[in-house]
């Protein structure tokens, strides 16, 4: 068996070392910081809370993100919710979730009862759909196009664009619509809402973040060892591929190498790469905890139309909330206090509670390279597994993995990686679980 080392300590890294780890290579994990999970962790403040830097939701859908949790025997804290709650400004709320007909019939009883949409919203984002059903497989420009550009060539509504179309797939893709290729809204409503009747399940882990990678989780895969607190510090090269790695002041030597680094990241480690990236931009998304002396509501989430805010999380009966706002360029320049009070005030006009609530903590956690810019052309740009180093591959939700940067496309494109590690090695392994459709 193989000895393979993995930058990287994020989804996709963890993803490649669960998959190696399995087929029983040996593999070492090089994390920079004192915990992985990269951009889906968990931390403890100095107030002694643990929280996530920012919630991270999944759908039945994510099948690759299953299979990673079922591995790490971790599957079983990650809750799955059949309704979602759409606010409106003023506190109406209307209930979204699957009947009893067959896709893509079966949202018909709970879409006709939205209060939020207009029926001539509905009709709109009907044809909408029944579109994307129609033209997922023919039409050859959904990567040249945004997808709101899509949207307005099938004449959908303001209102309708708005708080159906953006609601969802802003959060999802995290990037607005004018920005966002075509091809990636369609895949979001194709897997999530057409393709299954239980697909659309969110599914919201019971536990931080970090509890789902603890070393406790890991004794499963014993061949797999992580060291924290070990940042990649260079690459050296020799004719043959890289030669060793130096980490935490210490080189480290493996027969196959795999990068799971961000790839602002790996263009400063490998100069080759430098080319690869140049084109490449980041999107945002602001976590924003808050913390009152008092519940403000008993929703376990919603989704929070017109606003700032995007979602809510609730994570303690209601004292505590967590609050998500995706491709959130406009809160990058904020102070923390301004987030924070556009935070609460926008909460008060969802949850009427709020007002005679005191504020007992906040907490705003900014991630500015969050995913990287889902734009028109990009997916061409995206590189596969394998680089021109004969043992050096790549994973990491930038890569080609099918799907966009999401956690699904982090563990897909850890599973691609490990695949492609064991054709190297003459022993072929298929890691990568279809689509569900």
């Amino acid at each position: 068996m193989a000895r393979v080392l993995v930058l990287g300590g994020g989804l996709a890294g963890l993803a490649t070392a669960a998959a190696l780890g399995s087929a029983n290579h040996e593999v070492h994990v090089l994390e920079a910081r004192p915990f992985v999970g990269g951009r889906a962790a968990s931390y403890a403040l100095p107030t002694g809370e643990t929280i996530d830097n920012c919630q991270h939701i999944l759908l039945r859908c994510c099948v690759n993100l299953l299979d990673f949790y079922e591995r790490l025997g971790v599957r079983k804290a990650v809750e799955f919710h059949k309704k979602f709650y759409f606010v409106e400004p003023g506190g109406r709320t209307s209930t979204f979730e699957a009947g009893v007909l067959p896709p893509p019939l079966h949202f018909t009883g709970s879409f006709a009862k939205l209060r939020f949409l207009t029926v001539r919203d509905k009709l709109a984002v009907i044809r909408g759909l029944l579109a994307i059903k129609s033209e997922r497989k023919k039409r050859k420009d959904l990567d040249e196009i945004t997808m709101l550009e899509w949207l307005e060539e099938k004449r959908q509504p303001p209102q309708a664009i708005e708080r159906f179309w953006r609601q969802i797939l802003v959060s999802a893709i995290n990037e607005e619509l004018d920005r966002m290729a075509a091809s990636h809204g369609f895949q979001v409503f194709w897997l999530g809402f057409l393709a299954s009747p239980n697909s659309y399940q969110m599914g919201v882990p019971a536990v931080p973040l970090g509890q789902l990678y603890a070393v406790e989780a890991w004794r499963n895969l014993p061949k797999v060892q992580l060291h924290l607190r070990t940042p990649v510090e260079s690459i050296l090269f020799s004719n043959d591929g890289v030669n060793c790695v130096l980490a935490g002041g210490v080189p480290w030597q493996a027969d196959l190498y795999v990068s799971a680094l961000p790839f602002e990241r790996l263009a400063q480690l490998v100069p080759d790469v430098q080319p690869l990236v140049e084109k490449w931009e980041h999107s945002p998304i602001t976590g924003i905890h808050l913390w009152f002396d008092r519940p403000v509501t008993k929703l376990p989430h919603a989704t929070l139309l017109d606003r700032t805010i995007q979602w809510m999380f609730n994570k303690d009966g209601g004292r505590y909330l967590q609050l998500v706002v995706s491709a959130s360029k406009s809160l990058l320049e904020r102070q923390r206090a301004d987030v924070i009070e556009i935070a609460v005030r926008e909460l008060a006009e969802f949850f009427p509670e709020v007002l005679g609530a005191k504020l007992v903590n906040a907490h705003v956690v900014k991630e500015v390279r969050a995913t990287y810019s889902a734009r028109p052309g990009m997916e061409a740009e995206r590189p596969g597994p394998f680089t021109d180093i004969p043992n050096l591959f790549l994973a990491g939700d930038w890569t080609r993995s099918g799907w966009p940067a999401t956690m699904e496309g982090a563990v897909r494109s850890g599973y691609i990686a490990a695949e492609a590690v064991t054709q190297a090695l003459g022993d072929q392994r298929e890691f990568l679980l279809d689509d569900i459709a």
